[in-house]
């Protein structure tokens, strides 16, 4: 069996709203059309490793209409452990709601709802983790008691006190960070780049349509996207750990991860939503293989 990979963050609904105009102070203005989707960067790439056929655990707060909202059942349906999760009846569940214009222009608000409570909580011990956006206090605590720790610390990482940044990455095993968070995670901790890399045995970086690079043990290696056409990109990065972190549990070599989590990032990009069309693991080799070849086992 798989070994169990267990994801810290948010379990999100995403309300996205089509507007003809972002609205500035007391104005109004009409709302073309909305849609309600199940996301939340940690849920994501749950439920990204459960329909691959990963064995995939969610710690996350969620409030008493996380069953009537449908989000539960979803869950459950794909297989993902929830037995670690933590209710809060008397909260509402997690929600963003974005706005975006007829120039593509958006306005985002996310509420916290239940995982304001993250930072009382003690965690508990789990064998491999990947840190998602959430409450830094909390995944710095975590961090500590993983055997492993993969950590994407997101947009959330102008929430992180320098302190709980710098217990992290101590114990951290992979980073992933975008182009600009890896320069930021420099910035707040003093450190060069040369300095994270002697520090985290695996560092991956993402370029958006550039592709990914894995630098590990003195190595770099550049991995191209997968080109589809693609309608949203939100939820690719989600769908690119899923990805990479399973097929590292598998023991498949990193630049091979690499390419297993670009694959599997082109098929979160073909629709609308960042759950909405994600592959089995059959589905995925069969694209890794018109773009990279076969896709050998792992030795």
């Amino acid at each position: 069996m798989d070994r169990a990979i267990t994801v810290v963050g948010h379990a999100a609904i995403d309300l996205l709203f089509d507007v003809e105009n972002i609205a500035v102070h007391n104005e109004s203005h009409p709302i073309i059309d909305y849609n309600q989707y199940y996301g939340g960067g940690a849920a994501n790439i749950a439920v990204a490793i459960a329909i691959l056929g990963g064995n995939a655990q969610l710690i996350s707060a969620v409030g008493g209409d996380f069953a009537s909202s449908g989000y539960e059942a979803e869950f459950e349906k794909f297989g993902v452990d929830l037995s670690l999760l933590y209710r809060f009846p008397e909260h509402k569940s997690t929600r963003a709601f974005v706005f975006t214009d007829q120039n593509h222009h958006q306005s985002t608000y996310f509420h916290w709802g239940a995982s304001i409570e993250l930072k009382e909580l003690e965690p508990p011990e789990v064998d491999f983790v990947h840190l998602a956006t959430s409450d830094s206090t909390y995944n710095a605590r975590i961090a500590k008691k993983a055997n492993f720790v993969s950590f994407d610390p997101g947009q959330d990482l102008v929430t992180y006190s320098r302190g709980n940044l710098e217990s992290i990455l101590e114990n951290t095993n992979i980073l992933f960070t975008n182009k600009h968070e890896i320069q930021r995670v420099c910035d707040m901790t003093e450190k060069s780049m040369d300095d994270i890399l002697s520090m985290i045995e695996t560092v991956i970086v993402t370029y958006d349509a550039s592709g990914s690079k894995i630098y590990n043990k003195g190595t770099e290696v550049m991995i191209p996207v997968v080109t589809v056409k693609a309608l949203d990109p939100t939820g690719a990065g989600d769908a690119y750990r899923a990805g990479f972190l399973l097929a590292y549990t598998r023991g498949y070599p990193l630049e091979v991860c690499g390419k297993i989590g670009s694959t599997v990032a082109s098929f979160a990009v073909q629709s609308i939503g960042c759950q909405t069309d994600l592959p089995t693991w059959d589905i995925m080799k069969a694209r890794y293989e018109e773009n990279f070849g076969k896709l050998e086992l792992p030795a």
